[in-house]
Protein backbone atom coordinates (compact mmCIF):
# COMPACT_ATOMS: atom_id res chain seq x y z
CA UNK A 1 0.00 0.00 0.00
CA UNK A 2 1.57 3.30 -0.82
CA UNK A 3 2.10 6.32 1.30
CA UNK A 4 -0.27 9.59 0.69
CA UNK A 5 2.02 11.40 -2.54
CA UNK A 6 3.88 14.50 -1.51
CA UNK A 7 2.26 18.08 -3.55
CA UNK A 8 6.21 18.29 -4.38
CA UNK A 9 6.65 17.64 -8.23
CA UNK A 10 8.32 14.08 -8.83
CA UNK A 11 11.22 15.82 -10.42
CA UNK A 12 12.26 17.91 -6.67
CA UNK A 13 11.30 14.82 -5.26
CA UNK A 14 13.83 12.58 -7.21
CA UNK A 15 16.31 15.29 -7.03
CA UNK A 16 15.80 14.99 -3.19
CA UNK A 17 15.68 11.54 -3.19
CA UNK A 18 19.50 11.19 -5.00
CA UNK A 19 20.75 14.25 -2.72
CA UNK A 20 19.82 11.56 0.76
CA UNK A 21 21.11 8.33 -1.41
CA UNK A 22 24.45 10.37 -2.08
CA UNK A 23 24.90 11.15 1.63
CA UNK A 24 24.12 7.38 2.28
CA UNK A 25 26.64 6.22 -0.02
CA UNK A 26 29.42 8.51 1.80
CA UNK A 27 28.74 6.93 5.03
CA UNK A 28 28.00 3.42 4.08
CA UNK A 29 31.03 3.01 1.41
CA UNK A 30 31.75 1.10 -2.14
CA UNK A 31 31.14 -2.44 -0.47
CA UNK A 32 28.22 -4.20 0.03
CA UNK A 33 26.81 -7.95 0.55
CA UNK A 34 24.88 -9.18 -2.39
CA UNK A 35 21.97 -10.57 -3.54
CA UNK A 36 24.72 -13.96 -4.43
CA UNK A 37 25.90 -13.64 -0.93
CA UNK A 38 24.10 -16.49 0.20
CA UNK A 39 25.86 -18.53 -2.68
CA UNK A 40 29.44 -16.85 -3.09
CA UNK A 41 31.29 -18.61 -0.20
CA UNK A 42 31.88 -21.83 0.06
CA UNK A 43 29.28 -23.27 2.35
CA UNK A 44 26.96 -21.96 0.16
CA UNK A 45 28.50 -22.37 -3.69
CA UNK A 46 28.79 -26.42 -2.83
CA UNK A 47 24.96 -26.26 -1.35
CA UNK A 48 24.17 -24.73 -5.02
CA UNK A 49 26.46 -27.17 -7.21
CA UNK A 50 24.74 -30.07 -5.08
CA UNK A 51 21.10 -29.00 -6.19
CA UNK A 52 22.36 -29.03 -9.74
CA UNK A 53 23.94 -31.97 -9.73
CA UNK A 54 20.91 -33.90 -7.59
CA UNK A 55 17.74 -32.20 -6.88
CA UNK A 56 16.59 -34.17 -4.28
CA UNK A 57 19.85 -34.29 -1.90
CA UNK A 58 20.78 -30.52 -3.00
CA UNK A 59 16.97 -28.83 -2.23
CA UNK A 60 18.52 -30.21 1.72
CA UNK A 61 21.32 -28.33 1.34
CA UNK A 62 20.03 -24.94 -0.35
CA UNK A 63 17.05 -25.17 2.08
CA UNK A 64 18.38 -22.92 5.06
CA UNK A 65 19.94 -20.00 2.35
CA UNK A 66 16.19 -19.95 0.64
CA UNK A 67 14.31 -19.83 4.43
CA UNK A 68 16.57 -16.86 5.25
CA UNK A 69 16.96 -15.35 2.18
CA UNK A 70 13.11 -15.40 2.66
CA UNK A 71 12.61 -14.61 6.12
CA UNK A 72 15.71 -12.95 7.74
CA UNK A 73 17.93 -11.57 4.62
CA UNK A 74 20.26 -9.98 7.32
CA UNK A 75 21.89 -13.66 7.21
CA UNK A 76 24.08 -12.87 4.06
CA UNK A 77 26.57 -11.68 6.44
CA UNK A 78 27.00 -15.51 7.62
CA UNK A 79 28.10 -16.75 4.46
CA UNK A 80 30.12 -13.92 2.25
CA UNK A 81 31.86 -10.43 2.95
CA UNK A 82 31.24 -7.18 1.43
CA UNK A 83 32.68 -6.76 -2.07
CA UNK A 84 32.98 -4.56 -4.41
CA UNK A 85 30.80 -5.12 -7.57
CA UNK A 86 32.52 -3.40 -11.17
CA UNK A 87 28.70 -3.37 -12.50
CA UNK A 88 27.78 -1.10 -9.85
CA UNK A 89 31.05 1.02 -9.99
CA UNK A 90 29.55 1.35 -13.36
CA UNK A 91 26.45 2.34 -12.53
CA UNK A 92 27.45 5.13 -10.53
CA UNK A 93 29.44 6.18 -12.56
CA UNK A 94 26.69 6.84 -15.18
CA UNK A 95 24.50 7.84 -12.19
CA UNK A 96 27.06 10.88 -11.33
CA UNK A 97 27.64 11.54 -14.89
CA UNK A 98 23.49 12.24 -15.18
CA UNK A 99 23.93 14.52 -12.06
CA UNK A 100 26.43 16.61 -13.44
CA UNK A 101 24.66 17.22 -16.96
CA UNK A 102 21.31 18.26 -14.61
CA UNK A 103 22.90 20.00 -12.05
CA UNK A 104 25.97 21.45 -13.78
CA UNK A 105 28.43 20.56 -10.64
CA UNK A 106 31.65 20.02 -11.57
CA UNK A 107 32.02 17.86 -8.02
CA UNK A 108 29.57 15.24 -9.34
CA UNK A 109 31.41 14.44 -12.66
CA UNK A 110 34.99 13.87 -10.15
CA UNK A 111 32.93 11.50 -8.17
CA UNK A 112 31.86 9.73 -11.76
CA UNK A 113 35.82 9.52 -12.67
CA UNK A 114 36.62 8.04 -9.24
CA UNK A 115 34.19 5.01 -10.14
CA UNK A 116 36.03 4.88 -13.95
CA UNK A 117 39.55 4.72 -11.96
CA UNK A 118 37.96 1.96 -9.70
CA UNK A 119 37.04 0.19 -13.01
CA UNK A 120 40.96 0.29 -14.28
CA UNK A 121 41.78 -1.08 -11.42
CA UNK A 122 39.53 -3.99 -11.20
CA UNK A 123 39.23 -5.40 -14.73
CA UNK A 124 39.80 -8.96 -15.09
CA UNK A 125 43.18 -9.99 -14.87
CA UNK A 126 42.40 -12.99 -16.96
CA UNK A 127 42.63 -11.15 -20.46
CA UNK A 128 44.53 -8.61 -22.46
CA UNK A 129 41.92 -6.28 -23.10
CA UNK A 130 39.40 -4.28 -21.04
CA UNK A 131 36.87 -6.65 -19.53
CA UNK A 132 34.99 -7.48 -16.41
CA UNK A 133 33.13 -10.42 -14.68
CA UNK A 134 31.98 -10.98 -10.89
CA UNK A 135 34.56 -10.40 -7.46
CA UNK A 136 33.38 -14.12 -6.47
CA UNK A 137 33.06 -17.95 -7.77
CA UNK A 138 29.60 -17.96 -9.54
CA UNK A 139 27.83 -21.27 -9.77
CA UNK A 140 25.85 -22.65 -12.07
CA UNK A 141 23.80 -25.10 -13.92
CA UNK A 142 26.97 -25.39 -16.55
CA UNK A 143 29.30 -25.56 -13.77
CA UNK A 144 31.28 -22.98 -12.21
CA UNK A 145 32.27 -19.34 -13.55
CA UNK A 146 35.65 -18.54 -11.54
CA UNK A 147 35.59 -15.39 -10.04
CA UNK A 148 37.14 -12.76 -12.97
CA UNK A 149 35.40 -14.62 -15.82
CA UNK A 150 34.58 -11.71 -18.66
CA UNK A 151 30.80 -11.65 -19.09
CA UNK A 152 28.93 -9.98 -22.01
CA UNK A 153 26.43 -9.26 -19.77
CA UNK A 154 28.53 -7.43 -17.57
CA UNK A 155 31.43 -5.27 -19.97
CA UNK A 156 29.12 -3.51 -21.66
CA UNK A 157 27.95 -1.26 -18.41
CA UNK A 158 31.72 -0.57 -18.22
CA UNK A 159 31.56 0.39 -21.78
CA UNK A 160 28.78 2.88 -21.33
CA UNK A 161 29.90 4.24 -18.48
CA UNK A 162 33.45 4.99 -19.66
CA UNK A 163 31.43 6.26 -23.45
CA UNK A 164 28.96 8.75 -21.16
CA UNK A 165 32.26 10.62 -19.56
CA UNK A 166 34.16 10.35 -22.02
CA UNK A 167 31.39 11.99 -24.22
CA UNK A 168 31.52 14.82 -21.10
CA UNK A 169 35.46 15.69 -20.57
CA UNK A 170 36.75 14.29 -23.96
CA UNK A 171 40.09 12.12 -22.09
CA UNK A 172 42.32 10.08 -24.73
CA UNK A 173 42.68 7.36 -21.67
CA UNK A 174 38.79 6.68 -21.53
CA UNK A 175 38.64 6.30 -25.68
CA UNK A 176 41.63 4.03 -25.54
CA UNK A 177 39.80 1.95 -22.53
CA UNK A 178 36.72 1.93 -24.68
CA UNK A 179 38.82 0.63 -28.01
CA UNK A 180 39.69 -2.37 -25.46
CA UNK A 181 36.80 -2.96 -24.41
CA UNK A 182 35.43 -3.57 -28.06
CA UNK A 183 38.39 -5.66 -29.17
CA UNK A 184 37.23 -7.74 -26.17
CA UNK A 185 33.57 -7.92 -27.45
CA UNK A 186 34.62 -8.85 -30.71
CA UNK A 187 37.45 -11.42 -30.04
CA UNK A 188 37.49 -12.77 -26.54
CA UNK A 189 33.33 -13.21 -27.19
CA UNK A 190 32.68 -16.02 -29.17
CA UNK A 191 29.85 -16.49 -32.27
CA UNK A 192 27.87 -19.25 -33.19
CA UNK A 193 25.87 -19.49 -36.27
CA UNK A 194 22.23 -20.80 -35.99
CA UNK A 195 20.75 -18.96 -39.44
CA UNK A 196 21.96 -17.62 -42.54
CA UNK A 197 21.62 -14.48 -40.81
CA UNK A 198 22.12 -14.72 -37.32
CA UNK A 199 24.41 -15.83 -34.77
CA UNK A 200 24.14 -16.63 -30.84
CA UNK A 201 27.44 -15.01 -29.04
CA UNK A 202 28.86 -16.74 -25.82
CA UNK A 203 28.15 -15.49 -22.07
CA UNK A 204 31.63 -15.26 -21.44
CA UNK A 205 34.47 -16.51 -23.40
CA UNK A 206 34.30 -20.38 -23.01
CA UNK A 207 30.17 -21.39 -22.82
CA UNK A 208 28.38 -22.22 -26.28
CA UNK A 209 26.15 -19.49 -26.23
CA UNK A 210 21.82 -19.43 -26.58
CA UNK A 211 21.50 -16.60 -24.07
CA UNK A 212 18.83 -14.12 -25.28
CA UNK A 213 20.29 -10.94 -23.38
CA UNK A 214 24.01 -11.82 -23.75
CA UNK A 215 23.37 -11.46 -27.47
CA UNK A 216 21.32 -8.14 -26.95
CA UNK A 217 24.23 -6.83 -24.56
CA UNK A 218 26.97 -7.50 -27.18
CA UNK A 219 24.59 -5.99 -29.96
CA UNK A 220 24.18 -2.84 -28.01
CA UNK A 221 27.70 -2.70 -27.58
CA UNK A 222 28.96 -2.91 -31.20
CA UNK A 223 26.67 -1.36 -32.59
CA UNK A 224 27.67 1.83 -30.10
CA UNK A 225 31.29 1.08 -31.28
CA UNK A 226 30.55 1.34 -34.79
CA UNK A 227 29.67 4.95 -34.36
CA UNK A 228 32.11 5.74 -32.03
CA UNK A 229 35.13 4.09 -34.06
CA UNK A 230 33.14 4.95 -37.38
CA UNK A 231 33.96 1.02 -37.76
CA UNK A 232 31.40 -1.22 -40.20
CA UNK A 233 32.85 -4.16 -39.27
CA UNK A 234 31.57 -3.78 -35.80
CA UNK A 235 27.88 -3.27 -37.08
CA UNK A 236 28.40 -6.82 -39.10
CA UNK A 237 29.06 -8.44 -36.22
CA UNK A 238 26.18 -6.94 -34.21
CA UNK A 239 23.50 -7.59 -36.79
CA UNK A 240 24.02 -11.05 -36.26
CA UNK A 241 23.34 -11.18 -32.72
CA UNK A 242 20.52 -8.85 -33.27
CA UNK A 243 18.88 -10.88 -35.62
CA UNK A 244 19.02 -13.62 -33.12
CA UNK A 245 17.32 -11.83 -30.95
CA UNK A 246 14.40 -11.00 -33.09
CA UNK A 247 14.29 -14.58 -34.48
CA UNK A 248 13.88 -15.59 -30.81
CA UNK A 249 10.95 -13.76 -29.92
CA UNK A 250 7.85 -15.80 -29.34
CA UNK A 251 4.86 -15.29 -31.14
CA UNK A 252 3.32 -13.74 -28.00
CA UNK A 253 6.26 -10.89 -27.65
CA UNK A 254 8.09 -12.32 -24.88
CA UNK A 255 11.59 -13.81 -24.75
CA UNK A 256 12.58 -16.60 -23.10
CA UNK A 257 15.84 -16.32 -20.87
CA UNK A 258 17.75 -18.77 -23.28
CA UNK A 259 16.81 -20.67 -26.31
CA UNK A 260 18.04 -24.18 -24.59
CA UNK A 261 15.37 -25.66 -24.15
CA UNK A 262 15.84 -25.51 -20.23
CA UNK A 263 15.61 -22.19 -19.09
CA UNK A 264 12.67 -21.13 -20.45
CA UNK A 265 11.22 -18.83 -18.24
CA UNK A 266 10.32 -15.24 -18.97
CA UNK A 267 10.99 -12.30 -16.09
CA UNK A 268 10.94 -8.71 -15.51
CA UNK A 269 14.60 -7.36 -15.60
CA UNK A 270 16.06 -9.77 -18.59
CA UNK A 271 13.27 -8.64 -20.65
CA UNK A 272 14.26 -5.18 -19.98
CA UNK A 273 17.73 -6.01 -20.85
CA UNK A 274 16.62 -7.56 -24.48
CA UNK A 275 14.37 -4.40 -25.23
CA UNK A 276 17.13 -1.58 -24.11
CA UNK A 277 19.81 -3.38 -26.19
CA UNK A 278 17.35 -3.28 -28.90
CA UNK A 279 16.10 0.03 -28.74
CA UNK A 280 19.85 1.05 -28.47
CA UNK A 281 20.44 -0.63 -31.38
CA UNK A 282 17.30 1.13 -32.97
CA UNK A 283 17.83 4.81 -31.77
CA UNK A 284 21.63 4.41 -33.87
CA UNK A 285 20.40 2.79 -36.66
CA UNK A 286 16.66 2.95 -37.28
CA UNK A 287 16.53 -0.91 -38.00
CA UNK A 288 12.49 -1.68 -39.25
CA UNK A 289 13.38 -5.58 -37.29
CA UNK A 290 14.06 -3.74 -33.73
CA UNK A 291 11.29 -1.13 -34.28
CA UNK A 292 8.85 -3.94 -34.60
CA UNK A 293 9.95 -6.52 -32.29
CA UNK A 294 9.72 -3.87 -29.55
CA UNK A 295 6.05 -2.86 -30.59
CA UNK A 296 5.44 -6.57 -29.81
CA UNK A 297 7.39 -6.70 -26.87
CA UNK A 298 6.26 -3.66 -25.28
CA UNK A 299 2.79 -5.00 -25.59
CA UNK A 300 3.88 -8.34 -24.04
CA UNK A 301 5.03 -6.33 -21.27
CA UNK A 302 2.59 -4.15 -20.09
CA UNK A 303 0.12 -6.84 -19.96
CA UNK A 304 2.36 -9.55 -18.54
CA UNK A 305 5.21 -8.17 -16.04
CA UNK A 306 3.06 -5.25 -13.98
CA UNK A 307 0.73 -6.08 -10.83
CA UNK A 308 -2.59 -5.02 -9.99
CA UNK A 309 -1.14 -1.96 -8.59
CA UNK A 310 0.95 -1.64 -12.20
CA UNK A 311 4.43 -2.18 -10.50
CA UNK A 312 6.47 -4.62 -11.79
CA UNK A 313 6.41 -7.90 -10.85
CA UNK A 314 9.12 -10.53 -11.03
CA UNK A 315 8.30 -12.97 -13.15
CA UNK A 316 5.38 -13.85 -15.99
CA UNK A 317 6.60 -17.43 -16.45
CA UNK A 318 8.70 -18.63 -13.41
CA UNK A 319 11.30 -21.28 -13.19
CA UNK A 320 10.12 -22.31 -9.73
CA UNK A 321 8.80 -20.84 -6.60
CA UNK A 322 9.62 -17.12 -5.71
CA UNK A 323 9.58 -16.14 -2.07
CA UNK A 324 9.22 -12.03 -2.47
CA UNK A 325 6.46 -10.38 -4.26
CA UNK A 326 8.93 -7.10 -6.02
CA UNK A 327 12.35 -6.61 -6.46
CA UNK A 328 14.06 -3.35 -6.68
CA UNK A 329 15.96 -4.48 -9.78
CA UNK A 330 12.83 -4.81 -11.84
CA UNK A 331 11.93 -1.43 -10.69
CA UNK A 332 14.87 0.45 -12.07
CA UNK A 333 15.13 -1.39 -14.72
CA UNK A 334 11.68 -0.72 -15.78
CA UNK A 335 12.34 3.58 -15.08
CA UNK A 336 15.46 2.96 -17.32
CA UNK A 337 13.13 1.03 -20.12
CA UNK A 338 10.28 3.50 -20.35
CA UNK A 339 13.08 6.29 -20.61
CA UNK A 340 14.67 4.77 -23.22
CA UNK A 341 11.21 4.33 -25.25
CA UNK A 342 8.56 6.46 -24.05
CA UNK A 343 9.10 8.93 -27.21
CA UNK A 344 8.35 5.89 -29.30
CA UNK A 345 5.87 3.80 -27.12
CA UNK A 346 3.72 6.56 -25.26
CA UNK A 347 2.17 4.20 -22.86
CA UNK A 348 5.20 3.52 -21.19
CA UNK A 349 4.85 7.17 -20.21
CA UNK A 350 2.39 6.58 -17.90
CA UNK A 351 3.96 3.28 -16.85
CA UNK A 352 7.26 5.14 -15.96
CA UNK A 353 5.40 7.86 -13.56
CA UNK A 354 3.99 4.65 -12.16
CA UNK A 355 6.92 3.21 -10.98
CA UNK A 356 8.85 6.22 -9.72
CA UNK A 357 5.63 7.46 -7.55
CA UNK A 358 5.97 3.66 -6.06
CA UNK A 359 9.58 4.01 -5.15
CA UNK A 360 9.09 7.45 -4.00
CA UNK A 361 6.31 6.26 -1.84
CA UNK A 362 7.23 2.71 -0.20
CA UNK A 363 10.71 2.08 -1.13
CA UNK A 364 13.13 4.62 0.61
CA UNK A 365 14.36 3.84 4.06
CA UNK A 366 15.01 6.89 6.42
CA UNK A 367 18.81 6.44 6.04
CA UNK A 368 18.33 7.29 2.25
CA UNK A 369 19.15 3.81 0.84
CA UNK A 370 16.57 1.77 -0.94
CA UNK A 371 14.56 -1.35 0.29
CA UNK A 372 15.95 -4.09 -1.75
CA UNK A 373 12.97 -6.58 -2.12
CA UNK A 374 9.01 -6.60 -0.68
CA UNK A 375 8.98 -10.19 0.55
CA UNK A 376 5.79 -12.35 0.83
CA UNK A 377 5.68 -10.95 4.81
CA UNK A 378 8.04 -7.80 5.62
CA UNK A 379 11.21 -6.29 3.77
CA UNK A 380 14.14 -7.08 2.77
CA UNK A 381 16.13 -3.94 3.64
CA UNK A 382 19.89 -4.76 3.41
CA UNK A 383 21.06 -2.60 0.87
CA UNK A 384 23.43 -4.16 -2.33
CA UNK A 385 24.81 -2.02 -4.18
CA UNK A 386 24.48 -4.57 -7.31
CA UNK A 387 21.01 -5.35 -6.20
CA UNK A 388 19.82 -2.77 -7.04
CA UNK A 389 21.24 0.63 -4.89
CA UNK A 390 23.12 1.01 -8.32
CA UNK A 391 20.85 0.64 -10.56
CA UNK A 392 17.85 2.48 -9.02
CA UNK A 393 20.36 5.48 -8.56
CA UNK A 394 21.39 5.33 -11.92
CA UNK A 395 17.85 4.85 -13.60
CA UNK A 396 16.46 8.31 -11.02
CA UNK A 397 19.43 9.74 -11.97
CA UNK A 398 18.34 9.55 -15.93
CA UNK A 399 14.85 10.65 -15.02
CA UNK A 400 16.04 13.94 -13.33
CA UNK A 401 18.38 14.16 -16.64
CA UNK A 402 15.32 13.85 -18.94
CA UNK A 403 13.51 16.14 -16.87
CA UNK A 404 15.88 18.77 -17.02
CA UNK A 405 16.20 18.62 -20.59
CA UNK A 406 12.58 19.32 -20.59
CA UNK A 407 12.28 22.21 -18.29
CA UNK A 408 10.70 20.35 -15.56
CA UNK A 409 13.52 20.97 -12.61
CA UNK A 410 15.71 24.06 -13.07
CA UNK A 411 19.55 23.14 -13.45
CA UNK A 412 21.88 24.32 -10.62
CA UNK A 413 23.85 23.44 -7.82
CA UNK A 414 22.36 22.03 -4.87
Amino acid sequence: MQNETSAEPTPKRVYNTLINFIRWLDIYGETSWDHQSFFAGPVGGRAKALYYQNKILGLGAVAPMIFFEAFLPSARKLFHHRTRFPIADAHYAMGFAYMNQSTQHAAYLDRAVHFLNVLKDTRSELYKEYCWGYPFDWVTRNGVMKQQTPLITSTPYMFEAFLQVFELDGRKEWRDVLASIVRHACVDIKDFKISETASTCSYGPFDQGGVINAAAYRASLLTSASQVFGDDQYWKIAERNVNFVLESQNHDGSWFYAMDGVRDFVDHFHTCFVMKGLAKVHSITGHRGCFEALGRGVEYYLKNLFDDDGLPKPFSRAPRMTVYRRELYDCAESINLCLLLRDRFPSLAAKLEIVVGGILNDWIKPDGSFRSRQLLLGWDNMPMHRWAQSQMFRSLAYYLRSSTETGAIPGGKP
